[in-house]
């Protein structure tokens, strides 16, 4: 079953059940004659506001992310907790408007009624359509194909259990080993496909959606090049425990069937967090938008008077999954700027850069049209800086765990922004590395803020750098 598919399925579900739950409530409210009914109370309306209302909360608590092998437990207490956080916010939304409209009435203790039909309803439309997709996954629908990095008796143990429980969707399809002596070898007719230097192309190959590293012996190098060689492949990546220690703060415990496996988890901002995150993104870059459209026109007509060139400077940018997109900025170098030179990063005191350009780039008023990338869902506010294509490739081959930064969406300013200086060279790149890592692993609300309220010194005292 594909994600999309599977996604339409479980919203079908969720349509049918948290409307017949409402359906079931409202009947038991008039004709069960426990409760006084002064007036018929409405039917459609209020079920399909209801309905939506739902529907936002699941989104934030990220109930509709793809489903992967997760427990049937997980999911009820996931409903459980989404429900239960949904009903005390109408309960307190009743209870206020009772309070503002002089009334005291008992019949908003009616909600913990229906909180017992929702929860029935729903858990069983979750349970059907999660016991479906199994059912096709043990019919050989929707499986995936793994490779095991490591070939050894833990790693074999793992495949033993992937065999046991068809449920998992997973179909072992090959080993990678780094012990050149276990070349041609193989466990249940299964074979070593190669060493880790061959992980892309056996991806690519073989179409792996997920990847299981069991290594007995390994360094810290090894296990980020692994990694490295994943980054920009659409897999899933899962390590054995005794890895765990390596990559602490970047990973969660998941279970196979009770085996225990570590998820690295390329972004750990909950859901709702997330969601919540782009919300801001879109009402800050309009804000600043309105406030600053003075500005931008003075700033464009200034450009346009001091230098040939367009008034807008125009650069590919790799964005979040390698995906490609134009960045936008105010012009700030003479035209052309890179004909004789080829692609190269941009010093503080670069001869290239216009008289405007230097203050423009000083107050960081050339970054202002990147608002239109933030529309457009190809950057945010806070995030790793996008580098461009030729340089990604560039350093990814240089610094294995480079391509780490395209997992998350990139950012007009970022921790490494309000922390270091201008890239001048691989060292330097090297180091905002740390500070973009480092804020991949700790995304938060909280930390967005703190970056931005640093980007705001930086911005009056001059120091930092945005490229």
């Amino acid at each position: 079953m594909s994600k999309k598919t599977e996604k339409i399925l479980v919203l079908l579900a969720d349509f049918l059940f948290i409307n017949l739950a409402w359906i079931v409530f409202f009947h038991f409210r008039i004709s069960s004659g426990i409760f006084d009914l002064l007036v018929m109370p409405e039917f459609l309306f209020p079920m399909l506001v209801v309905y939506f209302y739902w529907l936002l909360i699941f989104s934030f608590v990220g109930m509709y992310r793809t489903w992967f092998a997760l427990s049937r437990f997980d999911e009820l207490s996931t409903l459980f907790k989404a429900s239960f956080v949904g009903i005390f916010l109408l309960y307190f939304l009743i209870l206020f408007d009772d309070y503002t409209h002089g009334v005291s009435s008992e019949s908003r203790f009616l909600i913990f009624f229906y909180w017992g039909f929702f929860f029935l309803f729903v858990s069983a439309g979750r349970l059907a359509i999660r016991g479906f997709q199994r059912r096709l996954l043990i019919n050989g629908v929707g499986r995936r194909n793994a490779l095991l990095v490591g070939f050894n008796k833990k790693a074999n143990e793992i495949h033993d259990e992937i065999i046991k429980h068809p449920a998992l969707g997973i179909d072992v399809v090959g080993y990678i080993t780094i012990d050149k002596d276990n070349f041609q070898k193989s466990y249940n007719n299964i074979s070593v496909l190669g060493n880790v230097a061959g992980i892309p192309q056996k991806i690519d190959e073989l179409h792996i959606q997920e990847i299981i590293i069991v290594l007995m012996k390994f360094s810290e190098d090894l296990l980020i090049e692994i990694i490295g060689k994943c980054e920009n492949k659409n897999v899933g990546l899962k390590i054995a425990p005794d890895l765990y220690n390596i990559l602490s703060g970047q990973a969660r415990t998941a279970q196979l069937y009770g085996f225990p496996l570590i998820d690295i988890n390329p972004q750990l901002m909950p859901v709702w967090e997330a969601k919540v995150k782009r919300f801001l993104d879109l009402i800050f870059a309009l804000i600043i938008l309105l406030l600053t459209s003075p500005l931008m026109l003075i700033t464009a007509a200034v450009i346009k008077l001091d230098s040939k060139g367009p008034v807008l400077f125009k650069q590919e940018r790799c964005g979040q999954n390698g995906k490609i997109f134009n960045i936008y900025k105010f012009r700030s170098m003479k035209q052309d700027a890179e004909k004789l030179t080829g692609p190269v990063w941009s010093t503080k005191d670069d001869p290239r850069i216009t008289r405007v350009g230097k203050f423009v780039r000083k107050v960081r008023i050339d970054e202002l049209p990147q608002m239109i990338n933030i529309l457009k869902g190809e950057m945010s506010l806070v995030g790793p800086r996008p580098e461009r294509p030729f340089f990604v490739e560039k350093l990814s081959l240089e610094i294995p765990y480079y391509k780490r930064r395209l997992k998350v969406r990139p950012g007009i300013t970022g921790w490494a922004q309000v922390k270091h200086k201008y890239d001048e060279s691989v060292e330097d790149v090297k180091e905002k590395l740390k500070y973009d890592l480092f804020y991949i692993e700790n995304m938060s609300l909280r930390m967005d803020f703190k970056i931005m309220f640093r980007t705001v010194f930086v911005m009056l005292f001059g120091k930092g750098h945005f490229d």
